[in-house]
């Protein structure tokens, strides 16, 4: 679990990337949780961006996607999920305590 200081740590880190996925009318499912456990393993800090076409609530859907995938959820900002996962083998990210 993040607390306050890690996350907005974290945020800064998450401003100056571009998501990585996007998700669109279709929704989330298992494919797309196993590529972003994938992607977040070498990355460990990615944003996700949920497209306008896309009626499904922001909130939920950016909880599901962080449990899915085991990730911590960083913030929810308008259409962009930002999420956190430490690295097993590519460790990049040091936190704040």
């Amino acid at each position: 679990m993040l607390n306050g200081k890690q996350k907005r740590f974290l945020r800064s880190q998450a401003h100056h990337l571009t998501p990585v996925f996007q998700i669109g009318k279709g929704g989330t499912n298992e494919h797309l949780f196993r590529h972003i456990e994938d992607a977040i393993e070498k990355r460990e800090l990615m944003k996700v961006q949920v497209l306008n076409n896309n009626d499904e609530d922001r909130k939920e859907m950016a909880e599901e996607v962080a449990r899915e995938t085991g990730s911590e959820l960083v913030q929810l900002i308008g259409n962009t999920i930002i999420l956190y996962k430490e690295s097993r083998d590519n460790k990049q990210i040091e936190l704040p305590r």
